[in-house]
């Protein structure tokens, strides 16, 4: 380091020491109710609280050789199902309302709702069967055990009811 580069370098140094013990010496001088500030970086603002934001993860679904966009929520389930791609499974009808397949295991349904509404596009589990079900129509009534696990993208909805057979892989 040249003395001049040096001579700019510590004075910056020092700047940002005193910046740095203000901004600790405020937070501990607040009061156990007051939140901490929140700090920018040079990214951006700090980030938030993970159980406050919602995650998403992409999917592609591949029905009878045509792809569909998807997305999986962040519940332990979608999680979990995500875990097993990618999956080719043959489908068939239940009650006019959605596709059904087996998965080669049960997922995890910790924390899930106790009962849930499918509605048309809805990529769900069945937990009392073990199986994946993809809604081309809405479901009706709450069920007990249904677990919904992301949405087809919208427009897609009717490539749903005719499928036999598809393909789940993550999104890229």
């Amino acid at each position: 380091m040249t003395p001049a580069t040096l001579a700019r370098a510590v004075p910056a140094a020092a700047l940002l020491l005193a910046v740095t013990a203000c901004a600790q010496d405020t937070r501990e001088s607040s009061g156990p109710t007051s939140p901490a500030p929140r700090q920018r970086t040079a990214t951006g603002p700090a980030p938030t609280h993970p159980s406050s934001r919602t995650t998403t993860v992409t999917i592609r679904l591949t029905l009878d050789g045509r792809p569909v966009d998807a997305t999986l929520n962040d519940g332990a389930a979608a999680r979990d199902f995500a875990a097993l791609l990618p999956l080719t499974l043959d489908l068939s009808d239940f009650h006019g309302t959605e596709r059904i397949a087996g998965l080669p295991r049960r997922l995890d349904t910790s924390g899930a709702p106790d009962a849930a509404e499918a509605r048309a596009g809805d990529l769900a589990y069945y937990a009392p069967w073990g199986n994946l079900a993809l809604y081309y129509r809405d479901g009706g009534s709450s069920d007990s055990g249904l677990v919904i696990l992301g949405h087809v993208a919208d427009g897609d909805t009717e490539r749903l009811a005719t499928a036999e057979h598809v393909t789940i892989e993550a999104g890229s």
